[in-house]
């Protein structure tokens, strides 16, 4: 009996602890995009994966690039944003980092109706799990991706984007 025991623990504590990981990856997730959908620039470069960050120039120009693009998306019209981030799925080993992918449904909200696309984020840990930051990588050139994960690995496909659906009020 206790053999019996013993075997269904070294199964059953894996899934476990995968359930917990993925639980804390999307409740970072959440915050990443609830933080963008508010214009929380500061939650949102905390939860910017730091490369990315870097690549950008710094805490302050990433700021002045969201805050742009804001202003340009409300030029066009956008008069709201909010959307939400799904299940993660499987969590890949990519050099020292984990990786894994989250969809991410986002909502720009105009006069005339919402626009709906859908999008992934990465999420990216350096402490094998314990704090994860992200980015958004629907369109981004594989060019870039390398750039900024040297260590990308390729059996974490990221799938093509998908054209914006239109929703009337």
């Amino acid at each position: 009996m206790c053999f019996k025991k013993f075997i269904l623990l070294l199964f059953v504590l894996p899934l476990a602890a995968a359930a917990q990981d993925t639980a804390l990856i999307k409740k970072q997730a959440e915050r990443f995009a609830k933080a963008t959908f508010t214009g929380d620039y500061n939650t949102i470069i905390d939860y910017t994966y730091p490369k990315l960050v870097e690549l950008s120039g710094g805490r302050v120009e990433m700021q002045k690039l969201i805050a742009e693009r804001i202003a340009n998306l409300k030029k066009q019209g956008v008069v709201g944003f909010d959307g939400s981030v799904e299940l993660p799925g499987p969590i890949y080993k990519a050099g020292s980092q984990l990786h894994c992918l989250l969809p991410e449904n986002i909502i720009l909200k105009t006069r005339y109706g919402r626009y709906m696309s859908r999008s992934y984020l990465l999420a990216i840990s350096e402490d094998k799990g314990k704090i994860w930051t992200f980015m958004d990588v629907g369109n981004i050139p594989p060019k870039v991706l390398r750039k900024l994960l040297p260590d990308y690995n390729i059996e974490l496909l990221i799938p093509a984007p998908v054209k914006p659906e239109f929703l009337p009020n």
